[in-house]
């Protein structure tokens, strides 16, 4: 990456209130900047806008804005790498106090001449920002994937035991229908060997048949 004219302009707001800012050139930039930020969401996220060759990134935080103005060859991940340094920076050691209270440009003085350190180190380590940010992209890759396929296995897993549930259920009702069925073929052979199923008025004789009796007022004949 070229010289420190990679990076034209920054700063560091709260709302929309600028606190500290630094730039080495003459132009519209602040301007073009200000107009942005009043029109930044106030959620945290990321944010880029394009304007005359020139790349707008802002990063918002809990209510405070960090802006960087870079050329259009400038890597978004590069202003963005800049945008977190000057944010871990800046919250060390304003958070929660002298931030909080400070007037529009007031920490110029301090804070200015710390964002053109921050510039000139990333400009500096460039190649190995960009490096180093590629393997976290990989890593992110690789974590993504991971996560997808555990929870492609929970479905799966889950799937398998509603389907064995099912076919389990399907098992239960075939063993109590076959139960069922055994049941009514014991109950009917027994009603069909139970005495009171022999006709009225019949025997067995001592040879096995039976021999029928007519029944009288002297008893049989």
């Amino acid at each position: 990456m070229g010289g420190q004219e990679s990076f034209i302009y920054s700063f560091v707001a709260r709302g929309t209130m600028v606190l500290a800012e630094y730039t080495e050139f003459t132009g519209n930039f602040p301007a073009i900047a200000a107009q942005c930020l009043q029109r930044l969401p106030s959620s945290n996220n990321k944010f880029t806008y394009k304007c005359d060759h020139h790349i707008f990134n802002f990063l918002v935080e809990d209510g405070y804005a960090y802006c960087v103005v870079a050329k259009e060859s400038v890597g978004k991940q590069i202003s963005i790498a800049l945008l977190e340094r000057i944010k871990a920076d800046f919250k060390k050691r304003y958070g929660g106090g002298k931030a909080d209270t400070a007037v529009a440009k007031s920490l110029n003085k301090e804070f200015g001449p710390l964002m053109k350190e921050h510039m000139q180190y990333i400009i500096d380590h460039a190649d190995e920002i960009e490096k180093l940010l590629k393997v976290k992209a990989q890593v992110s890759e690789v974590k993504s994937i991971m996560l997808e396929n555990i929870d492609k296995a929970q479905e799966y897993k889950k799937r398998g035991q509603q389907i064995r549930r099912k076919m389990w259920g399907a098992v239960e009702e075939d063993i109590i229908c076959t139960a069922a069925d055994i049941i009514a073929r014991q109950e009917h052979l027994l009603e069909k060997r139970s005495p009171s199923s022999i006709p009225h008025g019949q025997r067995k004789t001592k040879a096995g048949n039976p021999t029928d009796y007519k029944m009288g007022r002297g008893g049989p004949f």
